[in-house]
């Protein structure tokens, strides 16, 4: 069993129930939400860059993670639609945010000053 502290508290197993091969990808599906079909086009994507790397790290998993125990279901996230909203809410005022002091940053005396030095 694989925890993923800073992703998310449930652990991270292989589903070889619902896989193809090793069920690696539907493992992935169901630790993040995502449907399993996402996750198997994103790892063959990835095969045509990185095809070496893409089934190493694809075996290793396969002998790393456990099987997923008979019985465990991953409990769905249930929000309101007013909690979706509140939160996407926030998150762009937060954007909005930085942004706004990004862009004072770039505008400034102190940004075209250094711009001058690094050109030197």
């Amino acid at each position: 069993m694989i925890k993923l502290p800073f992703i998310s508290d449930k652990p991270l197993y292989r589903n070889s129930e619902q896989g193809k091969i090793l069920g690696v990808c539907a493992g992935i599906a169901d630790y993040s939400g995502v449907p399993a079909n996402v996750v198997r086009i994103i790892a063959v994507l990835s095969t045509f860059g990185l095809f070496f790397v893409t089934l190493l790290i694809y075996v290793a998993l396969g002998f790393i993670l456990d099987k997923k125990p008979r019985g465990y279901e991953v409990e769905p996230a249930t929000l309101s639609i007013d909690e979706v909203l509140s939160q996407a809410d926030q998150t762009l005022k937060e954007s909005e945010q930085r942004l706004r002091k990004m862009e004072g940053y770039v505008t400034s005396e102190t940004f075209s000053v250094r711009s001058r030095f690094r050109k030197l």
